[in-house]
């Protein structure tokens, strides 16, 4: 009996463990993302990104109607890179809630929009991610942009 229930807590805290350097790969490959984003880098964006990735946002018109919108991403990273070096731009983000399950996993980062020094908007991405050949990549990717933030 004495054996079983260490074997138990060596095989739950073995997992934990593998769980856990999971989130932080997972976390990397975002970080990643938004190192090359920020610094208008379509090379280092593209290698934290499937060939397939699809987006999303969802947002509100202007009578308030939520409307979800879809972007094209060779547009989106375009935009991107096209953005005059003079403009700075910051997504600011406030935390990571991942989970993993295999080869899937699924991160939740709330975030602040900065545009020329003054804040622009908020909101909430959510990350689908595929580990592919031992590397995760992002493979779709929603978010949620709203003016109705608190602002410290």
């Amino acid at each position: 009996m004495k054996h079983s229930i260490f074997f138990i807590a060596l095989l739950v805290s073995t997992l934990s463990f593998s769980q856990s350097s999971e989130s932080d790969n997972v976390k990397a490959t975002i970080e990643r993302f938004f190192e090359g984003f920020h610094k208008q880098d379509s090379t280092m964006i593209l290698e934290t990104v499937s060939k397939d990735i699809q987006m999303q946002s969802i947002g509100k018109d202007k009578e308030g109607k939520a409307v979800l919108s879809i972007s094209e991403f060779k547009k989106f990273l375009n935009s991107i890179v096209s953005i005059p070096k003079d403009k700075k731009f910051k997504e600011e983000l406030l935390g990571f809630n991942i989970q993993v399950d295999g080869d899937m996993a699924n991160a939740w980062t709330p975030y602040n929009f900065w545009f020329d020094g003054n804040f622009s908007h908020c909101g909430v991405n959510s990350f689908q991610l595929f580990k592919d050949e031992g590397k995760w990549k992002i493979i779709y990717l929603i978010d949620t942009r709203r003016r109705d933030c608190k602002q410290e």
